[in-house]
């Protein structure tokens, strides 16, 4: 006995669904359980662990696939590979309230472990534990985006509890080593990037060792590769200046 099948259709098992509106259609991408998060989180960084294939649905649990130039109306491409990286950013996840909430309260912990890894008490530079970060966060009635990357959604904490308790992101210590001729009006230009200036020698050349806010690093090393041509040296000495234990509530 045979069973027409038609050629538009296809069947897909233990799948998960991100779903996207655009240009007044409904288009849906089948992907592998669990992995949706981790390629919006960045851990997971090739689509082909993501995707059960690369075909772009109207209906994923009916089969039935989008046409193309519904696709092309709508992304603006004919690139498959583009669209289904558009509808994994910005799509919404299909999943039942039960999986929702688990994955919920696991995006809270991830979070709260990255803000209490970057962070510490600024007058004590003693890093605050992840239990205590998700008091906080419950504290502040943050409610975490389904949608959102754990790394932004971990700044976005940082800046919230900020407002009620002594939290900053740990600085990272560098030195740097400037031309004589540059050395001074490029110091000038640092100042504002700098936090602390631990030490400082100019002789030959400017030898510096200072504390920063990390999210300056990049401006800074760009500063320094430009301004002396690639002659200045800058090296990470800690990527977190801390003091040992544990911070506490009292």
């Amino acid at each position: 006995m045979s069973i027409f099948t038609p050629t538009n259709q296809i069947r897909l098992t233990n799948v998960a669904v991100v779903r996207m509106k655009k240009g007044g259609k409904r288009f849906e991408i089948a992907c592998y359980k669990n992995k949706v998060m981790s390629w919006r989180s960045g851990a997971e960084k090739d689509l082909d662990e993501v995707l059960q294939t690369s075909t772009v649905f109207v209906n994923v649990s009916k089969g039935q696939v989008a046409k193309k130039e519904d696709l092309s109306k709508a992304f603006e491409t004919d690139d498959l590979t583009e669209i289904c990286k558009q509808i994994l950013a910005k799509g919404e996840l299909q999943v039942s309230d039960k999986e929702r909430h688990s994955q919920l309260e696991q995006m809270f912990r991830d979070i709260a472990t990255i803000v209490a890894e970057k962070c510490v008490n600024p007058e004590t530079k003693r890093p605050y534990t992840v239990i205590l970060i998700e008091r906080a966060m419950k504290d502040i009635h943050y409610s975490v985006k389904a949608n959102k990357s754990t790394k932004q959604q971990a700044l976005e904490v940082i800046r919230q509890l900020k407002e009620s308790m002594q939290i900053q992101r740990a600085h990272m210590r560098l030195r740097f080593i400037l031309p004589a001729k540059e050395g001074k009006k490029l110091k000038e230009k640092l100042k504002p990037l700098i936090k602390v200036i631990e030490s400082e020698d100019f002789d030959e050349q400017l030898e510096m060792v200072c504390l920063i806010d990390p999210g300056c690093f990049r401006e800074i090393d760009e500063l320094i590769r430009c301004d002396t041509k690639g002659k200045g040296t800058l090296e990470v000495l800690s990527l977190k200046d801390v003091e040992e234990g544990d911070e506490k509530f009292e």
